[in-house]
């Protein structure tokens, strides 16, 4: 592997869909390794990479990003060209910095919690960090609601990508409600073109049902 080479880790049936979706929107060359459940990912190998054992992760230049939404954020810095990132000094870079870590702490949350039926009782809410999935869902309707088209108005960023991605996968699985903004916004993303590549790169590495 060469220093300045991007290769990705994932599998088709993880986060990495999140991570494929904002690498072909930025339109560069990297190289796709495939790690498997349970022997891959526990690998010697790939634990040297990411003590987790999970996907997605990236290594570039030396280093080496786990996390969808931190992959994203690097991603979107190391190629400004692409302009996917407001700059340091860009009032837009709250917002983008708001949403991103918003949609990857109580939005991911929220939900997890919710499918493991392990959602705190009303008077523990402030105990965690999203109060109540209800109330997490709602500011993440507000958002959706505001996106003209996009989180920062007329320019796509990857907080379109990772938390566009939290809402995509949320109404296909059930996890988050089906609200008017948030099936008009999803619609949005799902007629990009880099969206519709890298859904079919992923789809194309599912095992077969053959």
């Amino acid at each position: 592997m060469s220093g300045s080479e991007l290769v990705f880790h994932t599998n088709p049936m993880s986060r990495g869909r999140i991570v494929r979706w904002m690498l072909e929107e930025l339109g560069v060359e990297y190289r796709t390794v495939v790690q498997e459940y349970g022997t891959g990912m526990k690998s010697a190998e790939y634990l040297a990479v990411n003590p987790m054992g999970k996907v997605p992760a990236l290594q570039h230049r030396g280093v080496v990003v786990t996390e969808a939404a931190a992959i994203c954020a690097y991603l979107a810095d190391a190629f400004p060209q692409a302009g996917l990132a407001p700059a340091p000094e860009d009032p837009l870079r709250g917002p983008y910095l708001r949403w991103m870590f918003f949609a990857a702490g109580p939005v991911e949350a929220a939900v997890t919690a919710r499918a493991l039926d392990r959602l705190p009782p009303a008077e523990k809410a402030g105990f965690v960090g999203y109060g109540s999935y209800e109330q997490a869902m709602d500011v993440l309707e507000q958002a959706a609601a505001a996106a003209s088209p996009w989180l920062l108005g007329e320019r796509f960023s990857a907080a379109d990508v990772y938390v566009g991605s939290q809402v995509d996968f949320g109404l296909f699985f059930k996890s988050v409600p089906e609200r008017p903004a948030f099936t008009a916004w999803a619609e949005r993303l799902r007629a990009r073109e880099a969206y519709r590549r890298a859904r079919a790169l992923d789809d194309a590495l599912l095992p077969s049902t053959d």
